[in-house]
């Protein structure tokens, strides 16, 4: 595929070689176009055209439901990954005594909802990494008669792990364990179908690798677990009848839409929505053959440059995050590469790239040009 329309389609490339998608994607033109449609519909014509932006938001809750492999109804927009995580942290009925297991590197919005639930018994088992892997045997071995559920994320945000969301999955399933996915880090970049892997509740704010805005993202609830979660926020907009306002029934609706209390940020659905459609446009397996593509070659010239790659470059378990490591300061080789025109990051004490499916191997090469007298 040329990408190179799609890279002309972000301005960020006049600028920038910009290799910061796993904290921030900058806009494309036609997400920040839909927002400014909005911005400008408002201002121009106050709520006159407000059910023809409801439809647009129930267009983009289909292009998720496509993302995902899932009917449009088992998702919910929510604001940022941390509310969905509180959904299911609060949602869920714990006793003492209960445990959650999840990784000890995950990211503070996968942890601390979980740490939230000590007052009332529930225990935190952290599993620690091996090398920056996360074993599914180590899973295993933390996980007893109590573990009431699994917490991880798709890909690790410091190392670029990727998790091996079947097996897991399986393991929970065959343990009679609840699966919660935060999956920021993986959805957009590579395949995922939750008819075939049997994820309970899964959480993505948009403004990484779906190529949306902040402050707009998704969650999803496997609909035979919409009765597990008490629904928190429980607002006008969560009933069956939200548009009778006369009606006082507190009849939730029967799917994921109960989740959504209030008014959306409708501007940022609709972008969102902008974003996914440029993606599935591509093809996720096209997009993820892509980013791959770039990340091997980023650690074939970080190797040939001297620089040690920390990520687990292992079939399966390649993102698009690469963690690069024996950088004397990493804090001061991301302000040199700033000052060169290069946007990457600092993780863990290691330098964090990034790269989408727009960027191309010339800024690769400007980047290890660049880091290359770091070692």
């Amino acid at each position: 595929m040329d990408w190179s329309e799609l890279r002309n389609a972000f301005p960020v490339t006049r600028r920038w070689a910009y290799l910061d998608h796993a904290a921030v994607s900058p806009l494309a033109d036609p997400v920040r176009a839909a927002m400014v449609a909005w911005v400008d519909d408002a201002s121009e014509n106050g709520s006159a055209n407000w059910s023809s932006w409801q439809g647009r938001v129930e267009n983009v809750r289909k292009q998720a439901g496509r993302l995902l492999n899932c009917h449009p109804t088992d998702v919910a927009f929510v604001k940022n990954t941390t509310e969905g995580v509180a959904f299911v942290a609060e949602g869920l009925s714990w006793n003492a005594g209960d445990n959650v297991v999840t990784a000890a590197d995950e990211y503070p919005s996968n942890l601390y909802p979980w740490m939230n639930l000590a007052g009332r018994g529930v225990e935190v088992r952290r599993v620690a990494s091996r090398s920056g892997r996360i074993l599914v045997d180590d899973l295993r071995a933390a996980m007893d008669e109590r573990t009431r559920l699994v917490a991880l994320s798709f890909v690790e945000y410091a190392t670029g792990f990727r998790n091996d969301l079947g097996a897991i999955a399986n393991l929970c399933s065959e343990r009679g364990v609840l699966f919660f996915l935060d999956a920021i880090q993986g959805l957009g970049v590579f395949p995922l179908d939750v008819q075939q892997v049997p994820i309970d509740f899964l959480a993505a704010d948009g403004h990484k690798w779906l190529l949306g805005p902040e402050g707009a993202g998704l969650f999803y609830v496997r609909p035979d677990r919409l009765e597990r979660l008490h629904t928190l926020e429980v607002g006008w907009h969560s009933v069956v009848h939200d548009h009778d306002f006369s009606r006082i029934e507190l009849n939730l609706k029967p799917h994921a839409g109960r989740w959504e209390s209030g008014t959306l940020n409708v501007a940022g659905v609709v972008a969102l929505g902008t974003g996914l459609e440029l993606l599935l446009s591509a093809g996720i397996d096209v997009v993820s053959t892509r980013i791959v593509g770039l990340t091997d070659y980023l650690c074939e010239r970080a190797l040939s440059a001297g620089l040690q790659i920390f990520s687990s470059r292992r079939p399966g378990e390649a993102s698009g995050i690469v963690s690069l490591s024996g950088i004397d300061d990493p804090a001061a080789a991301v302000r040199r590469c700033r000052a060169a025109g290069i946007i990457i990051n600092n993780r863990a004490g290691r330098v964090r790239v990034s790269p989408h499916v727009y960027n191309t191997f010339d800024e690769i090469n400007h980047l290890i040009n660049e880091l290359g007298a770091s070692v």
